[in-house]
């Protein structure tokens, strides 16, 4: 119906008030959708927002990675590059350190008053402990970088401890203090080296801070694994240091041990926390302030026990007492110190020397057939770039025969040693020990 025909004032009222009824709902519902548009348009803004804030995280991240990885693989360059120059710098000091404790056993041998063979000893020892220094740092910068490669096989226990017994019962004489070693009928699966380095630096350790009573060293079967105690009555760990022992330069600070003689560089417990972790070997230990100390090695059982290996690793550890008079030596040596220093060694000794300096001296030395060693001493770098185990296998091929020979380097890879046990010769390392290396002469000449 036309609004002009409508004549009725409360139906005009009612229409109208319909009408701005129906207009307000509309004009709500468009304030509601824009409403609704102006929050979307903001949401959209904020996820914009937080999405660059995202991709800037994750670049950032992405970069921190990047940088992490790359002071990652400069670290470890340097770590080998320190490990390298460490195995460079042992190499040129063991040298003419091996040249002094030529020259001062030799002079040891010369001397007839108790002074000078006292000032001879106190030489030794300072030799002693400047190789086993150096020798330390090595190791621990080896195990650092992760260069040491463990060689698994079953290690006679009681072949072992008779070895131990035989290097640490003098000093523990000396001490005035005991050293017993519990017999054992047992075989482990370790590297025997380095098990046996472990337990050397334990025992060292349990002998230094141990002023009266003694170690006694002994074994518990627990499951597929023995149990390797090392135990003394020494002055104790205090609590607060069972962490820092195994630290390097760490030396005990109880007044117990402030009047122990020797000292220590405080290094032998971190080497034992180093070669056990390569080896997978546990090492722990129980302690009391004043009453002594047990370390506690785990290391798994062996796969046979055989009694004559055995007992041939135990004869192996005895030097036998052959003499070495009139024994023909060819010594292949370019060092000039070394050289003469050992020469002047085993012409003590009542050996019949001839010295060269690469392989081509060596096999000129052999021109002479009236003149044919009995043994080769060679050490592995020579002049020329000649290797001590190639000139060796040359002085056997011109002989016509496997004569005995012995490397002696201060080179402490273990490409050395397989060579050397590839050519069926012995390998020592110098500094020399000349009380060794006269055993394992006459070992070799036996």
């Amino acid at each position: 119906m036309p609004l002009r025909d409508i004549n009725d004032l409360e139906k005009l009222k009612k229409i109208n008030a319909a009408l701005v009824s129906r207009v307000e709902r509309s004009m709500d519902q468009q304030g509601n959708a824009f409403s609704l548009f102006q929050t979307a348009i903001s949401l959209e803004n904020r996820v914009r927002t937080r999405t660059e804030e995202l991709h800037s995280t994750l670049r950032r991240l992405e970069q921190s990675n990047i940088d992490l990885s790359a002071a990652k693989e400069n670290a470890e360059l340097a770590n080998l590059s320190k490990t390298r120059f460490l195995a460079a710098a042992s190499h040129d000091v063991l040298q003419p350190l091996n040249a002094a404790h030529l020259s001062v056993s030799a002079l040891a041998e010369v001397q007839t008053s108790d002074e000078g063979r006292k000032l001879v000893r106190q030489v030794e020892r300072s030799l002693e402990t400047m190789e086993d220094l150096l020798r330390t740092l090595l190791d621990i910068s080896k195990l650092d970088a992760g260069v040491v490669q463990a060689e698994t096989g079953d290690v006679s226990l009681e072949a072992l401890f008779s070895s131990l017994r035989s290097d640490f019962q003098p000093v523990a004489e000396l001490k005035g203090l005991s050293l017993k070693f519990r017999p054992v009928n047992a075989v482990v699966r370790s590297d025997r080296t380095l098990l046996r380095r472990i337990l050397q630096n334990i025992l060292s350790n349990a002998l230094g801070y141990t002023r009266s009573g003694g170690v006694l060293v002994g074994t518990r079967h627990r499951g597929d694994t023995i149990r390797i105690d090392v135990a003394d009555t020494g002055c104790g760990i205090p609590e607060d240091q069972r962490e820092a022992v195994f630290e390097e330069f760490h030396r005990g600070t109880s007044s117990a041990n402030a009047e122990l003689d020797g000292g220590g560089l405080g290094l032998g417990l971190a080497i034992v926390r180093r070669m056990a972790s390569a080896l997978g070997h546990p090492v722990t230990f129980s302690s009391k302030v004043g009453r002594g100390t047990i370390f506690h090695i785990d290391v798994p059982v062996g796969i046979g026990a055989p009694a004559d290996a055995i007992a041939n690793s135990a004869d192996m550890e005895r030097p036998r007492g052959y003499g070495l008079f009139g024994t023909k030596v060819l010594l292949i040596e370019n060092d000039v110190e070394v050289l003469q220093a050992m020469t002047f060694l085993l012409e003590r000794w009542q050996c019949l020397v001839r010295a060269a300096t690469s392989t081509d001296d060596a096999l000129d030395m052999l021109g002479d057939t009236d003149w044919v060693p009995d043994i080769v001493i060679a050490d592995q770098h020579l002049d020329g770039g000649d290797l001590g185990t190639a000139t060796i296998a040359e002085v056997r091929d011109y002989l016509g025969r496997a004569v005995p020979a012995l490397i002696v380097t201060a080179d402490s890879s273990e490409a050395v040693a397989k060579a050397a046990r590839a050519g069926g010769i012995e390998l020592m390392r110098k500094p020399l020990k000349p009380a060794q290396l006269r055993a394992l002469l006459a070992h070799l000449l036996a």
